[in-house]
Protein backbone atom coordinates (compact mmCIF):
# COMPACT_ATOMS: atom_id res chain seq x y z
CA UNK A 1 0.00 0.00 0.00
CA UNK A 2 2.78 2.46 0.79
CA UNK A 3 4.45 1.90 -2.58
CA UNK A 4 1.14 2.53 -4.35
CA UNK A 5 0.66 5.80 -2.45
CA UNK A 6 4.19 6.93 -3.26
CA UNK A 7 3.80 6.08 -6.95
CA UNK A 8 0.40 7.79 -7.18
CA UNK A 9 1.65 11.00 -5.55
CA UNK A 10 4.79 11.19 -7.69
CA UNK A 11 2.77 10.54 -10.85
CA UNK A 12 0.12 13.09 -9.91
CA UNK A 13 2.80 15.71 -9.35
CA UNK A 14 4.29 15.14 -12.81
CA UNK A 15 0.87 15.05 -14.45
CA UNK A 16 -0.35 18.27 -12.83
CA UNK A 17 2.82 20.36 -12.82
CA UNK A 18 4.82 19.48 -15.92
CA UNK A 19 4.33 19.50 -19.66
CA UNK A 20 5.40 16.66 -21.87
CA UNK A 21 5.95 13.01 -21.16
CA UNK A 22 6.54 11.36 -17.82
CA UNK A 23 7.22 7.77 -16.84
CA UNK A 24 6.95 5.55 -13.76
CA UNK A 25 9.59 2.98 -12.89
CA UNK A 26 9.71 0.55 -9.99
CA UNK A 27 12.52 -1.71 -8.91
CA UNK A 28 13.73 -3.69 -5.97
CA UNK A 29 16.31 -1.49 -4.26
CA UNK A 30 17.47 -4.44 -2.16
CA UNK A 31 15.68 -7.49 -0.75
CA UNK A 32 12.45 -6.39 0.93
CA UNK A 33 12.59 -2.81 -0.39
CA UNK A 34 10.96 -1.15 -3.38
CA UNK A 35 11.98 2.08 -5.08
CA UNK A 36 9.41 3.90 -7.20
CA UNK A 37 10.60 6.72 -9.43
CA UNK A 38 8.94 9.14 -11.80
CA UNK A 39 10.86 10.88 -14.57
CA UNK A 40 9.54 13.97 -16.37
CA UNK A 41 10.98 16.55 -18.74
CA UNK A 42 10.96 19.50 -16.31
CA UNK A 43 14.37 19.85 -14.59
CA UNK A 44 13.00 21.89 -11.67
CA UNK A 45 12.76 19.99 -8.37
CA UNK A 46 9.53 21.09 -6.67
CA UNK A 47 9.85 22.91 -3.33
CA UNK A 48 7.79 20.22 -1.60
CA UNK A 49 10.52 17.70 -2.39
CA UNK A 50 13.63 19.66 -1.50
CA UNK A 51 15.57 18.90 1.67
CA UNK A 52 14.01 21.78 3.57
CA UNK A 53 10.58 21.07 2.18
CA UNK A 54 8.06 23.84 2.04
CA UNK A 55 5.71 25.26 4.64
CA UNK A 56 2.61 23.19 5.36
CA UNK A 57 -0.37 24.32 3.30
CA UNK A 58 -3.30 25.97 5.07
CA UNK A 59 -5.93 23.50 6.35
CA UNK A 60 -8.38 24.48 3.59
CA UNK A 61 -5.83 24.28 0.73
CA UNK A 62 -6.70 21.96 -2.13
CA UNK A 63 -3.08 21.47 -3.27
CA UNK A 64 0.38 21.17 -1.75
CA UNK A 65 0.12 18.04 0.38
CA UNK A 66 1.30 15.33 -2.04
CA UNK A 67 5.07 15.64 -1.92
CA UNK A 68 5.23 16.29 1.84
CA UNK A 69 3.13 13.10 2.16
CA UNK A 70 5.71 11.24 0.07
CA UNK A 71 8.49 12.50 2.33
CA UNK A 72 6.54 11.46 5.43
CA UNK A 73 5.68 7.95 4.19
CA UNK A 74 8.90 6.98 2.40
CA UNK A 75 11.87 5.43 4.16
CA UNK A 76 14.15 7.34 1.77
CA UNK A 77 13.56 9.80 -1.07
CA UNK A 78 15.51 11.97 -3.44
CA UNK A 79 15.80 13.74 -6.76
CA UNK A 80 18.21 13.68 -9.68
CA UNK A 81 18.34 16.40 -12.33
CA UNK A 82 19.46 15.52 -15.84
CA UNK A 83 20.92 18.58 -17.55
CA UNK A 84 22.09 16.86 -20.72
CA UNK A 85 19.87 15.51 -23.40
CA UNK A 86 20.26 11.84 -24.18
CA UNK A 87 18.51 8.70 -23.11
CA UNK A 88 16.63 10.57 -20.38
CA UNK A 89 15.96 13.63 -22.58
CA UNK A 90 16.91 15.90 -19.69
CA UNK A 91 14.43 16.57 -16.91
CA UNK A 92 14.40 15.09 -13.44
CA UNK A 93 13.76 11.87 -11.58
CA UNK A 94 11.96 11.95 -8.23
CA UNK A 95 12.15 8.71 -6.28
CA UNK A 96 10.91 7.27 -3.02
CA UNK A 97 11.76 4.00 -1.33
CA UNK A 98 9.82 1.83 1.10
CA UNK A 99 10.13 -1.61 2.59
CA UNK A 100 9.69 -3.59 5.69
CA UNK A 101 7.16 -6.28 4.97
CA UNK A 102 3.95 -6.98 3.13
CA UNK A 103 2.26 -3.73 4.26
CA UNK A 104 4.67 -1.75 2.10
CA UNK A 105 3.70 -3.63 -1.06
Amino acid sequence: MTAELLAAELLANSHCHTKGPYALRGRSAEPGRLRVAVWDTDPRVPPGFSNGGSPAPPPDAEHGRGLPLVRACADAWGASVFHELGAWKGGKLLWAECGGGAAAW
